[in-house]
């Protein structure tokens, strides 16, 4: 997937990733930057010797016998592996739920916009000075919120400096910004009301598309500021440990020296979900599964520019 680099070589996704779910071979036998055997090979390679140490220890060492009451250590993976596989569908979905909801807002920033830019269009003389406000400030209000989500995006510059020197304000950086944003379009507005430029109707024509900016931002800071709690991922974790741990001790009965795949293979699985979730869940980051903020911000100015 391609990436967008900008100030301070921070890379951002440039795009979503575009694939075919119907290609398998190419999902089998290429490991992209996002697949999780990336992160876990490691931890995979240390499972196999683990796992081998303990088949050797039950078959040449302690020489158990398949009476021993090792044995039935696979009892208790029985019983808990709907429990653990309940709870890592309950994580994922959750943390897709995030993520999807990250992508309803933005394209609702993108739709307001868009119909801000149209309905400013249609009220506001050709030669008003106010047009150009307005096109500067409309994309620079998705700007902002982009740096309010992700701290890590370097500020590209006060977006006010394109403005002619009449309309220039200078921003607070040390409070909200995408708020102050959407109050220096509401001023705008209300002055010309007050010169007789626009009508009363009118500022209420365009006001729900400001009220939507203001509590599109509620909401991402939302799912920003609101982690999944840290209680329920660290027993997660431990849970997937424990039971991997404890995976070779009654299988290797049965499996002898094949339960060294077989260890790796499972904890490959329960792993990856686990960080998957973790990934998805701040769809506001730089991750590669993360949204295209930047290429989204980037076709608001586009569009704004277009239409005024």
């Amino acid at each position: 997937m391609e990436n967008t680099t900008i100030k301070s070589g921070y890379a951002f996704p440039a795009q979503l990733p575009t694939y075919s779910p119907q290609h398998w071979f190419t999902f089998l036998f290429r490991f992209n930057q996002t697949d999780t055997i990336r992160k876990l090979y490691p931890m995979i390679i240390l499972i196999c010797i683990y796992s081998g140490l303990v088949a050797y220890l039950e078959m040449e060492v302690w020489q158990l016998t398949e009476k021993s009451y090792v044995r039935n250590i696979s009892v208790m993976h029985s019983l808990l592996g709907f429990v653990i596989s309940f709870l890592l569908v309950f994580r994922t979905n959750t943390a897709y739920e995030r993520w999807w909801d990250g992508r309803r807002l933005w394209s609702q920033q993108v739709q307001h916009s868009r119909n801000l830019a149209i309905k400013l269009a249609a009220m506001l003389p050709d030669d008003a000075k106010e047009r150009g406000y307005f096109r500067i400030l409309i994309p620079a209000y998705a700007s902002a919120l982009l740096r309010h989500l992700n701290k890590k995006v370097p500020d590209q510059g006060n977006e006010m400096d394109a403005l002619p020197g009449d309309l220039q304000v200078q921003l607070d950086y040390e409070k909200h910004i995408p708020n102050q944003y959407v109050g220096l379009m509401h001023q705008y507005l209300q002055n010309m009301f007050r010169e007789g430029r626009l009508q009363w109707g009118q500022v209420l024509f365009v006001n729900p598309e400001l009220q939507a900016f203001t509590e599109i931002c509620a909401s991402c800071e939302r799912i920003r500021y609101t982690p999944i709690p840290r209680s329920y991922s660290s027993f997660l974790k431990k849970f997937i440990f424990i039971y991997i741990m404890t995976l070779p001790f009654g299988y290797v009965f049965n499996l002898g020296y094949f339960i060294i795949p077989i260890v790796a293979f499972v904890f490959y699985v329960l792993a990856s979900l686990e960080l998957i979730a973790e990934e998805i869940e701040d769809p506001f980051g730089g991750d590669d599964n993360d949204l295209p903020l930047l290429r989204i911000v980037q076709g608001i100015k586009s569009q704004v520019e277009e239409v005024l």
